[in-house]
């Protein structure tokens, strides 16, 4: 009686919690334009997939991810789902504006929506129009009344690429509703030991260690990567700093460093963020120095004399790694920590970052096998890269960052092993 009074307690404090957040996005969107996105990509939304799915006939692998970096981490698992399982329609859902309309027209799913926000009328329309043989989820995604409904409907679902620590609500005196929300998952496969040990002492059984399906995703793309003819133009004859995924804190660090860097060298910056004020706020840091990625072409290679290539435009990213020499992997002086480092290290260059990166495996790792390393303040980057003149140490860094991705590859054989056991 108690556990079901409690039980009652935290979903009323959930549906609150759901509430309020919803409540906020709202004000927020009367001044932040993502926020407005996130709202108005949700109006009308559960009729728009109605509509969409009433004349459906096949059966439907529903993939949800939060954002860009998920999407990316789940793709090579739904892209061998479409092509090994041609029957089946591809749905793959978004919570987050960044990975919705970047992703919205991805030409590998049937099917590309907002999900809708977690209530129990919302999960159960969205259920019954989509009727899922199959619900993947990855990495962090975690809705009570959709996973709850899932589970009722004894409807398979997989959670891959999921990574677990100690101070997490799961395992706290008060996690019950999320250690509800683990156990309606038919498998988790994790990417450590570690985190499997953490789900069985909370007796969360249905669990392996597969490793990170973001390693297969880079390794895939860097053998598909596209030549990019402005950055081809730009590189030639000089050695070049990619700075990827970059926020404020580290084009300050970035203007500092590179004040004081050889002539032979270039930068290529692309921000997290590319929205026009913050890409004007890059010109005015470097006074002049740039030239913006759309005012170049392959018919306008003119750039003068700028030594920094101002990236304004996504998608590209993990292309633009494959002309680097060394790459600046962004977020390290942020709260949220440094970004994919293995969007760069898969091209065998070495990979540099801030101090806050401790909450991510690869980053450790890869400075541990010496394919990465720390940079704390603008002297130090400069040194590092003067290092880097030396042919031997440079290639040493260089394979032994390629060497860690290559190694890291097989988790969505084992996610597909498991599936193809599985009467979905």
């Amino acid at each position: 009686m108690a556990f079901e009074f409690s039980m009652i307690l935290y979903v009323l404090i959930y549906r609150l919690a759901i509430s309020i957040y919803t409540a906020a996005i709202r004000i927020a969107a009367l001044f932040n334009n993502k926020a407005k996105l996130f709202i108005n990509g949700r109006k009308g939304l559960l009729q728009h997939i109605k509509e969409n799915l009433s004349n459906e006939s096949r059966s439907v692998i529903w993939m949800h991810c939060a954002s860009l970096g998920e999407f990316e981490q789940g793709r090579p698992v739904i892209e061998t789902l479409h092509r090994e399982y041609p029957a089946y329609a591809i749905l793959i859902t978004f919570f987050s504006p960044s990975g919705y309309e970047v992703r919205k027209d991805y030409k590998g799913a049937d099917y590309v929506f907002y999900l809708p926000m977690d209530t129990i009328s919302n999960a159960r329309e969205f259920l019954d129009a989509v009727n899922p043989a199959l619900c993947l989820f990855v990495k962090y995604e975690f809705w009570y009344f959709y996973l709850s409904n899932i589970a009722t409907r004894n409807i398979p679902a997989i959670l891959i690429s999921a990574l677990f620590t100690r101070d997490q609500e799961f395992f706290k005196w008060y996690g019950g509703l999320q250690r509800r929300m683990l156990r309606c998952f038919s498998h988790i496969f994790v990417q450590d030991k570690a985190s499997v040990n953490l789900l069985k002492s909370i007796k969360v059984d249905k669990v392996s260690s597969s490793g990170d399906t973001r390693f297969d995703r880079v390794i895939m793309a860097a053998r598909e990567a596209a030549d990019l003819p402005v950055a081809v133009n730009f590189s030639q004859g000089h050695k070049i700093l990619v700075a990827g995924s970059t926020w404020k804190e580290d084009e300050t660090f970035l203007h500092k460093a590179f004040a004081h860097t050889p002539l032979s060298w270039r930068l290529i910056i692309a921000p997290h963020e590319v929205d026009n004020e913050h890409i004007e706020e890059i010109e005015k840091l470097f006074s002049g120095n740039t030239i913006r990625w759309s005012q170049l072409n392959s018919h306008n290679m003119e750039q003068g004399n700028k030594r920094i290539l101002l990236v304004d435009k996504i998608g590209i990213l993990l292309q633009l790694y494959r002309y680097g020499t060394v790459a600046w992997i962004g977020g390290g002086f942020g709260k949220e920590g440094v970004h994919n480092v293995l969007e760069a290290a898969v091209y065998g260059i070495p990979c540099f970052y801030g101090p806050v990166f401790h909450q991510f495996i690869e980053a450790k790792e890869l400075i541990e096998k010496g394919g990465a390393f720390v940079i704390n303040d603008p002297a130090d980057l400069v040194s590092s890269l003067k290092e880097m003149d030396d042919s031997f140490r440079y290639h040493q860094h260089a394979n032994a960052a390629k060497e860690y991705v290559l190694s890291g590859g097989g988790a969505t054989d084992q996610v597909m092993d498991y599936l193809k056991k599985y009467p979905f």
